[in-house]
């Protein structure tokens, strides 16, 4: 009888080990699919693109 609860021990943890493994990989198949966007890493350069582009916009909302 031990023998057998031994074997059933063992069962288990390879179960639960190739459980792990193949929701990360569909974990990793469905985080593929999402777009990252590149961050700029110069604070100065994305504040003065931030600053032409509301410009931009008060230009168009002016021309309106």
């Amino acid at each position: 009888m031990q023998h057998l609860m031994d074997n059933l021990d063992v069962l288990l943890i390879i179960g639960l080990v190739l459980g792990v493994i193949w929701s990360n990989i569909a974990l990793l198949k469905y985080s593929a699919k999402f777009k990252v966007p590149v961050i700029n890493k110069d604070p100065l350069k994305l504040d003065e693109a931030h600053q032409q582009a509301s410009e931009q916009q008060k230009q168009q909302d002016k021309a309106s």
